[in-house]
């Protein structure tokens, strides 16, 4: 009898693959799939189907074995990921353990990756701001990196389209450097947010203080609905996966999505080593796995293939990618792939006490985390001696202390009955680095991870325009927060490694000239047209604005234009 189940290439042929499934790679699949392409979605993580696949999303504090803390034993085996905010005893399985992927530090670099189906949506900060013309004509105006192929027009539709089904929550606050979208009612500034707002604006009047936008559902539409999601609970656990699809994941938006097409197959465990080029047909033709488990080499072909495997990763991968053609890496002709590297610098915080409103206090919990300070710092003009410049994160609450000098009865009546202390205040800074050469990544080599692949070797580092921007961040809101009559100041200069910000960008930069860019306006490769990258690495510069919103609208605008391309032939 025939094996009516033997593997062919047709078997493992489709119209499109996707490389990840994470915040592009889920919207990638989305629209791949919503148009009618059969799509292979790879992920080299396991599996996490939503609600059934977050173990920790209900669980009380008293019911975690060490109260959400990580034995010591974890925190030594992980310095790294044990940096994150995140990483506790509620989230650690969708964080990436530092000895499951190593890569080689020339410079130290935080580097914090969640391997699974849905990737780091499962994990992020949920903050989304579109960029503006300041962003996109940033280089070309200033000179410190070449010029986007593209401007805020050319991506608008397409954050509108994201927004309306993703669902973000803000005010539309009238800013040309912060763009208004298509909002749901935003979460409101607390007594002390909304003092501090009103005391910046009129004694700085170019200055403004917004309620933070945030991919919730502050009300949830049809759409939302249809989704199988409903409004946010304000929990604030939105790192164990959220049941209710409160927030924005692939898990729990664009994936399930797709796979209702029937047009999604979706493999977990797929770790993609190269992209397959063809030097007779001059394109892609598939991509080559290797199992997770198995090891096993396994070829996949379709017509167009889209890259969304996180930054660095799909550097490595286009730098894995060799031919005779590409000896260097896959459509890297201008040799800039793996260069250009650059993230945001968080590395500076204030904080402060508030002796006013004491008759009010905070309550419940916002997923917004408070107020957002949009960039103000040489927009209109340079006015500083260093270029760009950055947003900051401001909060404030109410906190509580007990007396813990007593003994027995009155120690025991104190601890039960705790008193408010003063408003504590607080920012961070989000400060936009420059992409340089000297920010690389490159293929060790030498050292091969288990799946054969080369070890990432990583040289990332802030440089004295950073050191410039972070005491002009700190002197600023110093001085912001005297003048709101904010006490006890405390400046902490943390000097964190790059990376932690978790928003690594670039490598595979987009530009108008081939020689200086790997990616054309459309996120192609300009010299492998039927691949497209639409993740992080894409991005040619990173301005201040946390970038999620951002890579969702380039992935959805890119496969419209992929689609397009293939009805026409040209792919």
């Amino acid at each position: 009898m025939a094996n009516l189940n033997i593997d062919t290439r047709d078997n493992r042929t489709y119209d499109a693959i996707v490389i990840g499934s994470g915040i592009s790679g889920g919207w990638t699949a989305k629209e791949l799939c919503e148009k009618g392409l059969k799509t292979l979605v790879l992920e080299r993580g396991r599996d996490v189907k939503h609600v059934k696949d977050y173990p920790t999303t209900n669980l009380y504090p008293w019911e975690f074995e060490h109260r959400n803390e990580l034995p010591y034993a974890v925190k030594q085996e992980n310095p790294i990921v044990n940096r994150c905010y995140a990483f506790h005893e509620d989230a650690a399985h969708f964080f990436v353990k530092d000895k499951e992927h190593p890569y080689v530090q020339e410079k130290p670099f935080d580097w914090i990756r969640g391997y699974q189906v849905g990737g780091k949506s499962l994990l992020w900060a949920r903050q989304t701001q579109r960029w503006s013309d300041f962003d996109f004509e940033g280089p070309a105006r200033d000179g410190f990196a070449v010029d986007w192929p593209i401007r805020y027009a050319d991506i608008k539709p397409w954050y509108d389209h994201v927004e309306r089904f993703a669902g973000i929550a803000g005010d539309r606050d009238g800013l040309p450097e912060l763009p208004d979208g298509e909002f749901l009612p935003a979460y409101p500034l607390n007594i002390v947010e909304k003092y501090f707002k009103q005391q910046v604006e009129q004694k700085y009047p170019e200055r403004k203080v917004i309620s933070a936008r945030c991919a919730h559902l502050s009300h949830a539409n049809q759409i939302h609905i249809d989704q199988g999601r409903v409004k946010c609970q304000n929990r604030t656990l939105c790192q164990r996966g959220c049941p209710f699809g409160g927030y924005f994941s692939s898990n729990a938006s664009t994936l399930p999505w797709a796979a209702k097409t029937g047009n999604m197959t979706l493999r977990p465990n797929s770790v993609v080593h190269s992209i397959l080029y063809d030097e007779s047909k001059g394109k892609a033709i598939g991509v080559k796995v290797i199992d997770k488990d198995s090891k096993e080499e396994i070829d996949f072909f379709a017509k167009v293939i889209f890259l969304n495997a996180a930054a660095l990763n799909s550097n490595l991968l286009l730098l894995n990618s060799t031919s005779q053609r590409f000896p260097n890496g896959l459509g890297n002709d201008s040799g800039t792939l793996g260069k250009y590297v650059a993230f945001h610098n968080y590395s500076a915080r204030i904080s402060a006490e508030y002796e006013g409103y004491l008759d009010y206090k905070t309550d419940g919990r916002n997923p917004a985390g408070g107020g957002y300070i949009p960039r103000f710092r040489n927009l209109h003009k340079q006015e500083t001696d260093y270029l760009r410049g950055y947003a900051a994160g401001f909060g404030a609450y109410r906190s509580s202390y007990s007396d813990e000098s007593g003994l027995g009865i009155s120690l025991k009546e104190s601890i039960l009955n705790p008193k408010l202390g003063n408003w504590g205040v607080g920012s961070h800074m989000m400060g936009e680095t420059i992409p340089k050469a000297s920010n690389y990544v490159a293929l060790d080599g030498k050292e091969k991870d288990e799946w054969g692949m080369p070890l990432l070797r990583v040289s990332v580092d802030y440089d004295d325009n950073d050191n410039k921007m972070k005491k002009d961040y700190l002197d600023t809101m110093e001085e912001m927060f005297l003048a709101a009559g904010f006490k006890n100041i405390q400046r902490n200069d943390a000097w964190q490694a790059p990376g932690l910000d978790i928003h690594e960008m670039g490598g595979v930069r987009m530009g108008l000239d081939p020689k200086t860019s790997m990616l054309n306006k459309w996120h192609q490769l300009h010299a492998c047209k039927n691949v497209y990258v639409t993740d992080g690495s894409s991005m040619t510069s990173t301005s201040t604005q946390n970038p999620s919103l951002t890579y969702m609208a380039f992935a959805a605008r890119a496969v419209d234009h992929a689609v397009s391309e293939l009805k026409k032939g040209n792919l």
